[in-house]
């Protein structure tokens, strides 16, 4: 008879908070402690057909860059979609998702099922799949991934604690920035920990994890490459405008690092100065062509120049809704989060929660 895996949920109190990144870290840090592993994501978060699709690109990256075999990828249950919702609402949609959830331990799974929990705690509850109720179903034990805003992640915790009891193991504070490392550690820790939820990791700030490629930024804003488009894989990490004068614009630039910079098509000066600096793609806006000497300065420093046809507001709205909704898709960013969570991910207190001895299964 085969040995029936353990399921581990990983959630969060809030949406963006890194969660994807941080299970892929996890799963490689168990895969090298000899673990099979499954991986699933039950809840899809999708209000559009596009965000479906990227929901399931996600999916296929993780299971790909894990070396995943088909059978140990858990199929999605609900794609949290508007009409989805629309469905249940209506009467249309009378399914017994807790049901169908139950057919993941109907299959053989390996030594531990990781799960990607949806947005938040409450999200699927309207088909009794919230992160509560899919840990009830399945008799599984949670981890939340909380990003550190300031002291009150607390506050999320110990509601999350009141919600799930002993199911919740422990927690991983992502984002924080390096000044406030040392007071997670001596503040934050010990009294999370002395309310019974362990602190897994305390994770630093990590701008490349919070960058965005030169091509993504194409595609969200459908702009025009007008020159290096061989540099789409460039990483920016920070947005900054150019509409002040030249002088001023200099001392801005030179604070940034690997910035993309938005200017108007008619700003040669700015265009010049953002060149000079640690900029990563020029993003010109009023449909306005730039001087060959750009293009040409642009060219031989290999940094893309974009042409958008979106006023300055739109185009920063737009980058900036970029940023906060990350993905993982680059290489870069994979070697970055393995390595991170490597340093400071405790792998071992995790599998002594879970009742998990790596050695003895190998």
């Amino acid at each position: 008879m085969p040995k029936l895996a353990k399921y581990l949920l990983v959630g969060s109190p809030e949406t963006y908070s890194g969660k994807s990144a941080i299970i892929l870290g996890m799963a490689h840090r168990l895969q090298e402690k000899g673990l099979d592993i499954s991986y699933g994501k039950p809840v899809g978060t999708c209000l559009s057909a596009s965000q479906a699709e990227l929901i399931e690109e996600d999916i296929q990256f993780i299971t790909q860059t894990l070396k995943l075999p088909p059978e140990r990828v858990l199929p999605m249950l609900l794609p949290l979609s508007q009409s989805a919702i629309a469905q249940r609402l209506t009467g249309e949609d009378i399914a017994d998702y807790a049901q169908h959830l139950l057919s993941y331990t109907q299959t053989p799974s390996g030594d531990l099922v990781l799960l990607e929990g949806a947005g938040t705690l409450e999200e699927g509850k309207l088909f009794n799949l919230s992160l509560p109720q899919i840990a009830q179903t399945l008799d599984a034990s949670v981890v939340l991934v909380s990003r550190f805003h300031s002291e009150l992640v607390v506050d999320s915790l110990l509601v999350a604690k009141q919600q799930l009891g002993d199911r919740l193991i422990g927690t991983l504070i992502n984002d924080v920035p390096h000044e406030q490392v040392d007071l997670v550690n001596s503040q934050v820790k010990p009294f999370l920990e002395k309310q019974g939820i362990e602190v897994l990791a305390v994770l630093p700030r990590n701008n490349l994890l919070r960058s965005v490629s030169v091509g993504e930024l194409v595609k969200q804003l459908g702009a025009e490459v007008l020159c290096r488009a061989d540099r789409m894989d460039l990483m920016v990490e920070s947005l900054k405008i150019g509409a002040m004068n030249v002088n001023s614009a200099l001392g801005y630039f030179r604070k940034a690092h690997n910035m993309a910079v938005v200017t108007g098509g008619d700003r040669t000066d700015i265009q010049l100065a953002a060149l000079e600096t640690s900029t990563q793609c020029l993003i010109l806006t009023g449909h306005i062509p730039p001087m060959p000497t750009i293009l040409s300065r642009a060219e031989d420093l290999e940094i893309p120049i974009l042409s958008v046809d979106l006023d300055t507001l739109t185009t920063v709205e737009i980058i900036d809704r970029a940023f906060g909704q990350v993905r993982l898709h680059e290489p870069i960013k994979v070697q970055a989060i393995c390595q991170m969570m490597a340093k400071h991910f405790n792998v071992d207190r995790l599998l002594a929660k879970l009742g998990l001895n790596p050695v003895a299964m190998v």
